[in-house]
């Protein structure tokens, strides 16, 4: 398959959708400093307006695992139902809730569809990108997601909005997400149409495969720091800001640019490193330097702004730049025939261990200061430069895998199959 206009455009439209569907997933963490005015919350009460978000996304991306949802279901319409119901959730809670016993099952709710929505778009970009192009493909997808979970930073930051109308204005995009994704997205032709035997322990035995599990731990020790810093960013740089004294640069903004521009800076270019060198140099690279932020971190706590919004900038676009590097190579290493379910059971498992580290930051805070509260995310990045590294060749797509790809051409009889195992041959 040659990328040609449909292929573009259906690239495109994916990645729309991703941004619109995910801005309510941090729609209720852009708005926590009004809430605890309002509710009369406490920080370690406020966590869990994000915390039930991650559990409900590991909740539900497990069900989805357990019936095979993202490989029985037209992932098109899969996507489309979780983002529409996902806004729904989201403008319940902006319109009706009145205290955090409302607003947790409500946010908890919005992630078990959200399980829908990511995971899905993965396998729907995967469907219209060959090998050689998939790590910018993803990068792309990942970008949509950065800014997607960015935006109520921006919408809190465009001036003294009620917290209900910045949270209804996120489910509002998410709905016209739903509505693109239902009737003009459609699956590629590198998609696995085969019918399938329901196979939930395909989600645990592809641990058993060295290029799954290996792009797995990876993506585990990436997951280790990536929620924690977004989650928690704002509350670092306002730390320090009070200790400065006299900033008055907006947190909001602040934060906006180093998740979003620079997160989508950082997914654009790590997809083309992925193509360019491999897939483990790139996903290296980038844990490497996310890696040495979370151990520089301290030293930028009190930071003229413009020193540490620099380096908010590189610690953003390194943090994010290799999370669609592990969902490549694990597109590219698992059975054809349950990709979705291996990308859905991966996420599931990093988004369990994103809760952990969401709830420890701030006790961590709470001993030492904000100043050393990301040193607790380290060992993640380490972690998992460690498993790519031992990767190494097996995920580069110019060698072993680009000649699988030609090897086995479409059958043009049958698009979007092949001869006999599918879009992508499952190798052990």
């Amino acid at each position: 398959m040659i990328p040609g206009p449909s292929t573009n455009k259906q690239r495109a439209l994916i990645a729309a959708v991703q941004v619109l569907g995910l801005c309510v997933w941090f729609s209720a963490t852009a708005v926590v400093p009004s809430l605890r005015l309002e509710w009369g919350i406490d920080p370690t009460a406020a966590v869990w307006l994000t915390a039930s978000v991650q559990i409900g996304f590991v909740a539900g991306a497990v069900a989805s695992t357990l019936l095979n949802l993202a490989d029985r279901v037209p992932p098109q319409y899969l996507l489309a139902a979780s983002a529409f119901g996902a806004a729904i959730c989201t403008v319940v809670l902006a319109l009706f809730a009145t205290n955090l016993s409302a607003a947790i099952p409500l946010r908890f709710l919005t992630g078990v569809l959200l399980a829908g929505v990511y995971p899905v778009g993965m396998k729907l970009m995967a469907s219209w990108s060959k090998p050689s192009d998939r790590g910018r493909a993803f990068g792309l997808l990942l970008g949509a997601l950065t800014l997607g979970s960015a935006l109520p930073h921006l919408i809190s930051g465009l001036g003294p909005l009620p917290w209900r109308a910045v949270m209804s204005m996120a489910a509002a995009l998410t709905a016209i997400g739903a509505i693109i994704a239902a009737l003009l997205i459609k699956p590629g032709p590198l998609l696995d149409t085969r019918p399938i035997t329901p196979s939930p322990r395909y989600a645990l035995t592809m641990f058993r495969e060295r290029g799954p599990r290996l792009a797995n731990i990876g993506y585990f020790g990436h997951m280790w720091e990536l929620y924690a810093l977004w989650t928690w960013m704002s509350m670092f740089i306002l730390a320090g800001r009070d200790q400065r004294g006299s900033e008055q640069t907006s947190t909001s903004f602040i934060a906006f640019a180093a998740i979003g521009f620079a997160g989508i800076a950082g997914c654009l270019l790590g997809g083309w490193a992925s193509d360019r060198f491999g897939r483990s140099p790139a996903a290296v690279t980038a844990l490497v330097i996310s890696g040495a932020c979370c151990v520089l971190s301290p030293l930028f706590f009190t930071a003229p702004t413009g020193t540490l919004l620099a380096f908010l900038l590189v610690w953003g676009a390194a943090v994010i730049a290799d999370s669609g590097v592990f969902s490549t190579s694990l597109s590219e290493t698992a059975d054809s025939r349950f990709i979705g379910t291996a990308l859905t059971a991966q996420t599931a498992i990093g988004f369990l261990l994103t809760v952990v580290t969401i709830q420890l930051v701030p006790v961590v805070a709470e001993f030492s200061s904000w100043r050393y509260a990301f040193l607790l995310l380290a060992p993640g990045p380490i972690l998992g430069a460690v498993a790519m590294a031992s990767l190494n060749a097996r995920s580069n797509p110019n060698t072993n895998f680009q000649e699988d790809f030609h090897d086995h051409s479409l059958d043009s009889s049958h698009p979007g199959r092949r001869p006999d195992r599918g879009a992508f041959p499952h190798r052990r």
